[in-house]
Formats: C-alpha cells, sequence, structure tokens
C-alpha cells in the first residue's frame, strides 16, 4: 500500500518503512508497505485499494522530556519560594518581637522603663503591627492590580487595533480619523460588554464613595508598600539608636537591660529580613529583568507580562499563605487551566492565549498537550469557546481553535474532543462564512475576497475549523460522527467549491486556496474510510449534488495548483468504489473525458498515475463507465496501449485499465477492442521481467488479450516476443512457485496464472511433434499439476475479490478462487479440451 504524505508547513507524524512478515504455512503471508504519509495525512495521493492493507493502532509515545530545557516558569516559582522564605522569616521574628515586648517588656517593666525606651517601643510595636497588617493585604491588592480591566480590555483590541493600523498604512484613504472612529465603536463595544457581566468584578468594587480613581487597587497596593519600607527604616533607625546608646535605667534589675536588648536586636533583624526581601525583588525584577527574561523563553507573545505577572503573585500568594513549597508545585498550564474556567472575558483571554503559545512551541507542546489533554473540564471549555461570536470574543475563540487544533493532533486527545457532547457542532460553528456561499468562491476578477464584516475575519476561522475536521477524520470513529452531524458534510462540500477566477488567478491569496485544498483533504479522508462507515460516507459524499461538479471544475481549471488537482482525482477513486457513486461520477459530463486527458497527457507523472488509478476504479465491474470511456475518443485504445511502453507507473495503471475495459465492456464495443491485441509483445516482455505489482497486472491482462485471438495467434505472439511455448509455461510454473501462499500485496496474481493455464488448456490444440501447450502444462518435469494441487490447498478469501477498503473486502470476483482452481486440475488431469470459456471476471 502506498501512502503520501500531508500538507506542506504541518505536522506529518505517520512515516515508516516496509515491514515484512512472514508466518509459517499454511497461513496467508501478510506484506505491509508504509510509506509517506497515509489516510491520515489528507495530502495528495491514492491508496491502492486492489489490495488489503492492516488497520495499524496507533503506538503511545512516551511524552516526557527528551533531554530538552528546563520549564522557564520554573524560575519565577524558585523566586517565589525564595522571597517566601525571607518573608516568613521577617514575619516570624515580628510575631516574636510583638510577644517579647508585650508581654515581657510592657507587661513586666512598663513602669521602670525610660520614657526613649517606652515610645521606641511603642513607635516599633505600632508599625511592626501596620506592616504585618498591610503585607496580608499587600499580596490581594497587587493581585488585583493584574485584574483590572485596562489590561483586558487592551488584550481584547489589540489584535483588531493593530489590523486596522495595517489598513491605514497599506491604504491611504484610510484617514486617522476613521482610525478614531473605529476606536471609539470598539470602546463602546467593550463597556456595553463590562456591562452584561451580572456580577461585580473586584478591581471594578467602589470601596469608598466618591473618591473615583484613588482607591484603584494598584495605587493602594503602592501605598502600601510604601509604608512598609518606611515602617521598616524607622524600626532600623530607632532600634539602631538604642544599641548603640544603651541608656536603660535597670534601677537595680538586671533582667531588663538583655530583656531590650533582645527586644531591640529581634527588631532591628526583622526590619532587615523585610529590607533585604524588597532589595532581592528589586534586584530580579528591575535590575535582572527576570520577568522579561522568563517571558521571552516561554514565546507567550506580546502580552506575555501580564500573564507572568498573574502567575508570579499566585505562586507567591500560595507559598506566603500555606507551605513555602505550595508554590513550586505550579505551572503555567495549570494555571492557565484555572484561567479559562474563570467567568470574567480578560482573565479567559489571558488563559487561553497562554494555553495556545504553549501548544504550538517545540519545547512545550508535548507536555502541554499531554496535561490539557487529561483535564476534561478544559478540553470542554475551549471546546465551548469555538461557539463564542461576539466581536469581543473573536482573540478568545481563535486561540481557543487553534488549541483544539493541537489536541486533535494527537489520537487519544482527538478521541477525547470528539468525545464532548456538541464537540462536532462547535467545531461546524467555525464553518460559518457570514453569508451563503464560502469565501473561497466569492472572489473577484482581480482577486479581492469581499468582506461580510470588516470587523470578524471569517476566513481564519474556516480553516482552522477544517484543520481541526482533517485531525479529527484520522480516526475512522471520527469519520463516523463528522458523516452523522447535520449539514456539516454539506458545508465541507461547499467549501471544495473553487471558481474559475479563484484558480486561474495567480494574485489570489493562499488562504482562499488553502480553503479549498482542506476541504479536499478531509473529503479524501472520508471517503477513504474503512468499513461498513467508509461505504456509507461514500455515498453520503456522491449525493451531495455538488460534489463531483465542484471535483470537475477543480480537474478542468486547477493547471497551476497541481495538488488539488491530485485530491479532486483521489476522491474520484475513493468515491468509485460505490456503485451509486460511480453513477454519478460517470453521469457527470466531462469529468472522464478529463480524468483520460490529464491520464494521457499530463506532463507531471504523479498527476498522469492519479487519473490512470481513478480510470481504472470507474471501469471495474462497471460496463456504464467503460462504456463511457471508449466513447471519449473513437481511438482510445491505442493511446493505452503505447503507454505500456512508459517505464513509470502509468504503465501500471494503462494495463489494469485495459483488463477492465476488456472484462467489463459489452459486446458492443468488442470490435474497437480487438485492437487491444497489439499490447500483447509489451505485455509478454512485462510477464518476464516483471515483478511484483507489473507481473500481477500483466498476467491478467494477457488473459483478456487472449479471448481476442486463438492458441495459434498467441504462438506467433510468444515467437515474435522471442519466446517459445515451454519458456512461457517455466515462467508461469515460477510464478506459483514463488507464491506459494497469497500476498496481500498482490492478492490477484495465482488467480491470474491459473485463469492463464486454463485458457492455454482450453484454447491450445497440440501440435506435430509432441510440443503444444496441453502437453507442457501435463509435464512432470514442469509440475504445473503438482503447483496446483499445492495451491488448491491454500487458496484464501483474500482472493476472491477485487477491491478492499482496509481489510474489508467490497466487490468480490465472479468466481471463487477455489472453483477455478479446481476446473484447473481437472482439465490438466484431463489432457484439456473444449473452447474458452469466455471472460474472466
Amino acid at each position: 500500500m502506498s501512502k503520501k504524505g500531508a500538507d506542506a508547513g504541518e505536522s506529518n507524524e505517520d512515516g515508516g518503512t516496509m515491514i515484512k512478515t512472514r508466518r509459517a504455512p499454511p497461513t496467508i503471508e501478510i506484506v505491509e508497505h508504509r510509506g509517506v504519509g497515509g489516510l491520515g495525512s489528507g495530502g495528495g495521493g491514492s491508496t491502492s485499494f486492489n489490495q488489503p492493507w492492516p488497520e495499524t493502532t496507533p503506538v503511545s509515545v512516551s511524552s516526557g522530556r527528551r533531554g530538552g530545557r528546563e520549564p522557564p516558569e520554573k524560575r519565577l516559582t524558585l523566586f517565589a519560594l525564595r522571597l517566601a522564605v525571607l518573608e516568613k522569616a521577617a514575619s516570624g521574628l515580628g510575631k516574636l518581637d510583638f510577644a517579647w515586648a508585650t508581654v515581657v517588656l510592657l507587661g513586666g517593666f512598663a513602669s521602670d522603663l525610660k520614657i526613649t525606651d517606652f515610645w521606641c517601643i511603642t513607635v516599633i510595636l505600632f508599625g511592626e503591627g501596620a506592616r504585618v497588617f498591610s503585607r496580608s493585604h499587600e499580596l490581594e491588592w497587587q493581585h488585583h492590580a493584574t485584574l483590572t480591566s485596562t489590561a483586558g480590555n487592551a488584550l481584547r483590541t489589540s489584535s483588531r487595533f493593530f489590523r486596522h493600523v495595517a489598513r491605514a498604512i497599506f491604504k491611504p484613504r484610510a484617514t486617522a480619523a476613521s482610525l478614531v472612529r473605529v476606536r471609539a465603536v470598539q470602546f463602546q463595544r467593550q463597556i456595553v460588554g463590562m456591562m452584561k457581566q451580572r456580577t461585580w468584578h473586584a478591581p471594578d468594587v467602589p470601596l469608598l464613595p466618591y473618591t473615583g480613581w484613588v482607591f484603584v487597587s494598584k495605587k493602594i497596593s503602592r501605598l502600601l508598600n510604601w509604608l512598609q519600607v518606611l515602617s521598616a527604616f524607622a524600626c532600623v533607625a530607632l532600634s539602631v539608636m538604642r544599641l548603640w546608646k544603651q541608656d536603660f535605667n535597670d534601677q537595680g534589675k538586671g533582667s531588663m537591660r538583655p530583656a531590650l536588648l533582645l527586644f531591640y536586636t529581634l527588631a532591628l533583624l526583622e526590619a532587615f529580613l523585610f529590607l533585604l526581601e524588597k532589595v532581592y525583588w528589586w534586584w530580579k525584577m528591575s535590575v535582572r529583568k527576570l520577568l522579561d527574561q522568563v517571558s521571552g523563553e516561554c514565546e507567550l507573545g506580546p502580552y506575555e507580562l501580564v500573564s507572568l505577572k498573574r502567575f508570579f503573585y499566585d505562586s507567591y500568594s500560595q507559598c506566603i499563605e500555606g507551605s513555602i513549597f505550595d508554590g513550586i508545585k505550579m505551572d503555567l498550564v495549570t494555571f492557565a487551566e484555572d484561567l479559562i474556567l474563570s467567568d470574567f472575558l480578560d482573565e479567559q483571554l489571558i488563559g487561553v492565549r497562554i494555553l495556545q503559545q504553549l501548544a504550538t512551541s517545540k519545547g512545550s507542546a508535548r507536555d502541554t498537550l499531554r496535561k490539557l489533554g487529561t483535564n476534561p473540564n478544559s478540553i470542554e471549555r475551549v471546546v465551548e469557546m469555538l461557539n463564542w461570536r461576539r466581536t469581543d470574543e473573536e482573540e478568545v475563540r481563535q486561540c481557543a481553535a487553534e488549541v483544539v487544533s493541537k489536541l486533535a493532533g494527537k489520537r487519544q486527545n482527538a478521541l477525547r474532543v470528539s468525545g464532548i457532547p456538541g464537540a462536532i457542532e462547535s467545531i461546524m460553528s467555525l464553518l460559518y462564512t457570514g453569508r451563503g456561499a464560502p469565501t473561497s468562491s466569492a472572489i473577484t476578477t482581480k482577486g479581492a475576497a469581499a468582506e461580510p464584516d470588516r470587523m470578524y475575519d471569517y476566513l481564519q476561522f474556516n480553516l482552522l475549523g477544517l484543520r481541526i475536521l482533517k485531525k479529527l477524520a484520522r480516526d475512522h470513529d471520527n469519520c463516523g460522527k463528522i458523516g452523522n452531524a447535520r449539514g456539516l458534510l454539506a458545508k465541507i462540500v461547499e467549501f471544495s467549491h473553487a471558481s474559475q477566477a479563484l484558480l486561474l488567478n495567480p494574485s489570489a491569496t493562499d488562504s482562499q486556496v488553502r480553503a479549498v485544498k482542506r476541504a479536499l483533504q478531509v473529503i479524501k479522508m472520508l471517503v477513504y474510510t474503512t468499513g461498513a462507515t467508509g461505504k456509507t460516507l461514500r455515498r453520503d459524499v456522491a449525493e451531495n449534488v455538488f460534489t463531483v461538479s465542484n471535483l470537475r471544475g477543480v480537474l478542468k481549471h486547477g493547471h497551476q495548483h497541481m495538488e488539488l488537482q491530485k485530491l479532486a482525482m483521489d476522491i474520484l477513486t475513493g468515491m468509485a468504489m460505490d456503485h451509486r457513486a460511480n453513477e454519478t461520477i460517470v453521469g457527470t459530463g466531462g469529468v472522464v473525458k478529463l480524468l483520460l486527458s490529464i491520464f494521457l497527457n499530463a506532463q507531471e507523472l504523479e498527476l498522469g498515475r492519479e487519473a490512470g488509478e481513478a480510470l481504472a476504479m470507474l471501469a471495474l465491474e462497471s460496463e456504464a463507465s467503460c462504456s463511457a470511456i471508449l466513447k471519449t475518443r473513437s481511438d482510445v485504445v491505442d493511446p493505452l496501449v503505447s503507454a505500456l511502453e512508459c517505464h513509470d507507473a502509468r504503465c501500471l495503471n494503462a494495463m489494469r485499465l485495459l483488463r477492465n475495459l476488456c472484462t467489463y465492456s459489452g459486446e458492443e464495443h468488442r470490435t474497437r477492442l480487438s485492437a487491444v491485441t497489439k499490447a500483447m509483445p509489451a505485455v509478454l516482455r512485462a510477464t518476464m521481467t516483471g515483478r511484483s505489482k507489473i507481473l500481477e497486472v500483466s498476467v491478467g491482462l494477457t488473459t483478456q488479450i487472449c479471448q481476442f485471438m486463438d492458441g495459434e495467434q498467441f504462438a506467433a505472439e510468444l515467437r515474435g516476443a522471442g519466446l517459445d511455448d515451454r519458456a512461457y509455461v517455466q515462467c508461469l510454473a515460477s510464478i506459483l512457485r514463488q507464491y506459494k501462499y497469497p500476498e496481500v500485496s498482490v492478492p490477484r496474481m495465482r488467480r491470474f496464472v491459473v485463469q492463464q493455464v486454463i485458457w492455454l488448456m482450453t484454447s491450445s490444440p497440440p501440435r506435430g511433434g509432441g510440443g503444444g501447450f496441453v502437453v507442457l502444462l501435463r509435464d512432470r518435469e514442469l509440475g504445473m499439476e503438482r503447483l496446483l494441487e499445492a495451491i488448491a490447498d491454500t487458496t484464501s478469501e483474500v482472493e476472491c475479490y477485487h477491491v478492499f477498503s482496509g481489510s474489508v473486502p467490497i466487490s468480490r470476483h465472479r468466481e471463487s478462487f477455489s472453483a477455478i482452481v479446481e476446473t484447473a486440475l481437472q482439465l490438466v488431469a484431463a489432457g484439456g479440451g473444449g473452447g474458452s470459456e469466455g471472460s474472466f471476471g
């Protein structure tokens, strides 16, 4: 089985080499061929339906880090832990000092203290109390400061604002006044969005009436911070002054002096630790630019500082409020998951942007997707975000779609995504175009796509939706869900329409062509689905009245987009396995003619190969298709015979097509098909020198060509090719010896050889001198009878079908292989006789 790779620029996880597994007789020898890409890739190139292939189970790969760098956010959590150590040490000393002063000094020596010590102790205690109180609330205010709607609004309007700026640069007619109006409209929309919130947002709560901007969380945080610093300096100054003078009034009480010394020492140490913490904070944040360094390594985009500040304060708060080790357990993924579950758009945007950046970063994508994929609540939320269609939610929706696209790239995560109720419908909402026709089809001759809404970019969501569907369709269970979703298949087919103006316009945008390409890739993966699900999907695709006509348009006008033509032909090949779809394709005017023209005239060999496969599949067991192919031109057989001289894939498909035409065309075309006898020399050469598929098809075509000649003519053809009767029979015998057991790669090899043996026995009378095919086939030295007896014991069901969808057979031969072998044995044993029994099916 040959498969080809995925779209350029996108990840391709498939690959591999030929794997050959030989089993002991009498079981079947399975030969699995794995090429680059596969059905899941959706790329150009089709799978050979003339052989079965096993459905491989994806092997899970270890998702641990392989010598990669440590997550950059660990530097922030470590910094938070060290700050917490200093903070808790200072707080511990402060509490001890406070208790010592109140219980020992003020409780035991209050009347004996000098007035200076009394006021120093009082000021220090008030300063420590104020610092402890303000410190316990400062983190809350700082945390709230990062939640202000200003940051959220900046995030929310950024992408659209930059788009308008770009339009202003490249479109001189857009004036500064128009940009001002646009920003005013955006601001009004933000206000309306905020008014729709049904609960208070902490940063927006007015703490005091009539205070306006004074009591804002950010300003309160700064005020508390300066109060702490001033109280610490005051504590240091008073403690150093009293420790320097030490003019305490002992009054004969020797215990008061050491008690005061201990109090001032503890107060000095507590203030020193607090100031050390502040200096350490300033050094790391302001001088070393820790946040900037981590943001650069995390690659979180232009608004990473807002995200990292939120992350750092959360980690620091956990270290302070609980164990100092609680904060180091945090990471950006769990932090982002908590944010997307919030009820506020600002937090949701920050969270989903973090997930989007981490999921697309090479260094962190694997761990991010593994962790996110095991959290059902997070997956449900990002899938839910796909339905958010308000203009102010555009960026949230886009980031969520990119995250879902990355999740769908892994099979287990894809199954989790598709398993969410309504997930397929949510993905389908991304395909909304804002009008009745897809964006790719509405293009002017100048290549300028019409914009249904300047404020909303539908095309980028269309591309994301098609990419998600493409990745989900790698699993055949998901293909069934896609096919069952109401209206989704029709929407995908709608995107496969490419107008002549789009295909022939060299200035058409890449996004428009990419939308058509992804739609074709999804349709290809659906029609290539195996089993009963694939049969249903092929029929559903064919029943859409626009499918084949859209594919015809791509074949007719897509000369500048060869990959689109390959995909279109792959889809036609897959659809042709279904009899109804086959009739639909043949009944659509011009499709067969275009395929034959491409097959015979294409300069690109790969393009010709795809067209040949589609034609061969159409002609298989379909008299109407064979008739349509023969009617395209009066001399259609001659160029097909000439194609046999090519030493490439076109030769293989030409043989298949000629064999099917000879086998399934009606009697009315027998006279025109008699010209196929011209191909006998080339076919005989391929039989003597060919291998694998070429050998299989050449023997099968020989059997059909022989229906147009008798034994004497065939013998003359052998002599013309430089062969004698014995050499040909020896060749057939060697093929049977080589293929003692059926092989999946060439399941019809032995059937064709045995059919040729039957024709030789029934159509070739013995000649004088003891020669002739009958005598040679009964010759014990050649051993044909023994070979046939061995084959009779190893026949398999795999040799009774024309076409396979995975390991599921679709089209059965008219006569079972065991019956054919039995007929051959009877003829060899009886010495031949009788006439030809007609064409073999």
